[in-house]
């Protein structure tokens, strides 16, 4: 963002200066803009505002990994989703859709009530999100955060854009919710593959303590039996999980990660 800004404010500069260097001015604020469009797709990028990509050090070393689930809750997957974590005692973060959390609250309740952890993932879930300008990104966050404190008597301090994808008015926003942006390491790509082993493949292939996986709940594909293939890829990454002495666990903030945020952030 603040180089963005500087951008603008060299390019203004120099038109103010040099009128017939236009064309240089238009150009870098042409390679401005692509590049912010560029981090913007990239859910991965920290070019836009703080992003967490993995868990603390003092996590890592204790072993830990996250499993989180997006799109949820559904009424027929996550309670079976939540049968198969507590059969491995493991913990997930959940990035729940507000418009389905006030259609299926007594499952996000028991998302909480089991110990797992709960996160914003916007109120529609729109292919548009990103974009929003910054009142109509608030707007979403906002409504996201009502429903899912009304259902479960808890306020997110976590987000993620739907896709991860975003633009720059989304750290502002954030920021002032008290929201903490929340991308992954590793995806199973499991919302178009429908074979369990290459889902489970793409998740725990290279896996290391301090990871951060990325599965559906919500919008899962599904199998060659017509099952949603998270119910049978997250045994196995589970399965992996304890066979490499690793543990699933929710997302902890870095110690500085709490700085300059509004109200979840103190």
């Amino acid at each position: 963002m603040q180089v963005g800004f500087g951008l603008h404010a060299g390019a203004a500069g120099l038109l103010l200066a040099s009128p017939e260097r236009w064309p240089l001015a238009l150009g870098a604020l042409a390679a401005c803009h692509v590049a912010i469009t560029a981090a913007g797709m990239w859910p991965r990028s920290r070019l836009l505002g703080p992003n967490l990509l993995r868990l603390t050090a003092s996590q890592a070393a204790a072993g830990s990994v996250a499993l989180t689930l997006d799109d949820g809750p559904h009424p027929e997957v996550t309670p079976q989703v939540l049968d198969l974590l507590d059969r491995h005692q493991a913990r997930a973060t959940f990035f729940c859709v507000g418009r389905k959390v006030e259609e299926h609250a007594a499952v996000a309740q028991e998302i909480v009530r089991r110990g797992h952890d709960i996160g914003n993932h916007t109120y529609g879930h729109s292919n548009a999100f990103a974009f929003n300008g910054a009142a109509g990104m608030r707007r979403e966050i906002e409504r996201a955060q009502q429903a899912i404190e009304r259902a479960t008597g808890r306020v997110p301090q976590l987000f993620r854009a739907p896709a991860g994808i975003r633009n720059p008015f989304l750290e502002p926003v954030l920021c002032g919710l008290g929201l903490h942006l929340t991308a992954w390491t590793r995806r199973g790509f499991d919302t178009v593959t429908g074979d369990p082993a290459r889902v489970a493949a793409r998740l725990t292939r290279g896996l290391r303590a301090g990871d951060i996986l990325l599965l559906h709940d919500g919008r899962s594909a599904s199998d060659a039996r017509g099952r949603p293939v998270i119910l049978e890829a997250l045994p196995r990454v589970l399965d992996a999980l304890g066979e490499r002495g690793l543990r699933s666990e929710g997302i902890h903030l870095p110690p500085d990660a709490r700085s300059n945020r509004g109200p979840s952030g103190g």
